[in-house]
């Protein structure tokens, strides 16, 4: 049977060696981050169907407001660590968030 698509290559660089390690920690952090705002934005959404839901009962809707003030605060957090990590970057002119590790020329 022919190969219909033709040769696929590999999209992305093996991990060998320490590359490769920092390319795997740098793939884990971005991973934490997105899943960490994904979290706090279904944690907005449903405080904020917990405060709809209220029902004019004082307790739950201080519990909503609660919840969704810690939400976006966790946001603002973790959106900043990025926003910090590349401005640092920016400045010294390393890349944080895509390490690469310069060698010797073979």
């Amino acid at each position: 049977m022919a190969n219909t698509f033709g040769p696929i290559a590999n999209p992305t660089p093996q991990f060998d060696g320490v590359q490769g390690f920092f390319d795997f920690i740098s793939i884990i952090f971005k991973l934490a981050g997105t899943a960490a705002g994904l979290f706090f934005i279904v944690k907005i959404i449903i405080a904020g169907f917990g405060y709809l839901s209220a029902s004019g009962d004082e307790k739950k809707i201080a519990a909503a407001w609660a919840t969704i003030w810690q939400s976006i605060i966790g946001l603002i957090i973790v959106s900043s660590a990025f926003i910090i990590a590349g401005v640092i970057g920016y400045i010294f002119n390393i890349n944080i968030l895509n390490p690469t590790i310069e060698g010797p020329n073979p």
